[in-house]
């Protein structure tokens, strides 16, 4: 068995408003000749036949009663429609209103560059610190390299390199098997006399 909570709180869901599109909504509308169930659209279409049906049989009064539920659909479809009309048109003012924006702000930053590159000497000018002097120089906070310390000091890229020693040969064995076999990948081949 439910518990009472639990179909009251469905009960609530149930008949509220989606607030959603109405034009493709899906209606149930309680009409005398029993549920019309679809879209507006659809439903407008549906009484309008009804109400044809009807004047072709000679009933005036459920003609006009089709025809009154036809109009309140229709009426409820155009107002829907004029809604989505103003949010659309609101939509692309903003759009416009935005790239009317964008359109100015690149005009002055095009205005900017060309009197920057017209007269250099009007244009700002980056600070010049001379870093000479080591009192001077600011602590930036950096670990002094041995590269650094190079571009101080080009008298110090100068290095004396200690001249290599060749290396030594691995004595071969005089067996005939070791001179069908290749050299190994550390030895030099041996130049033909």
């Amino acid at each position: 068995m439910r518990s009472s909570k639990s179909r009251s709180r469905a009960k609530n869901n149930r008949n509220r408003p989606s607030g959603g599109n109405v034009v493709n909504r899906v209606f149930d509308s309680s009409g005398p000749e029993g549920k019309v169930r679809g879209t507006p659209q659809q439903i407008i279409d549906k009484y309008n036949q009804l109400a044809r049906d009807a004047q072709l049989s000679n009933d005036r009064v459920a003609a006009e009663n089709f025809q009154q539920h036809a109009e309140h659909y229709l009426r409820m479809l155009s107002e829907a429609q004029r809604e989505i009309e103003a949010r659309r048109e609101e939509q692309e003012r903003q759009n416009r209103e935005r790239q009317a924006e964008r359109d100015r702000e690149r005009a002055e930053r095009q205005e900017r560059e060309a009197a920057r590159q017209a007269d250099p000497a009007k244009a700002p000018q980056p600070d010049v610190v001379d870093f000479g002097n080591e009192a001077a120089a600011p602590d930036t906070g950096l670990v002094e390299t041995p590269e650094s310390k190079d571009a101080e000091q080009p008298e110090a890229t100068e290095r004396k390199e200690k001249p290599r020693r060749p290396r030594t040969r691995k004595p071969k064995a005089a067996t005939p098997a070791a001179e069908d076999a290749p050299a190994d990948k550390g030895d030099a081949p041996e130049a033909a006399e």
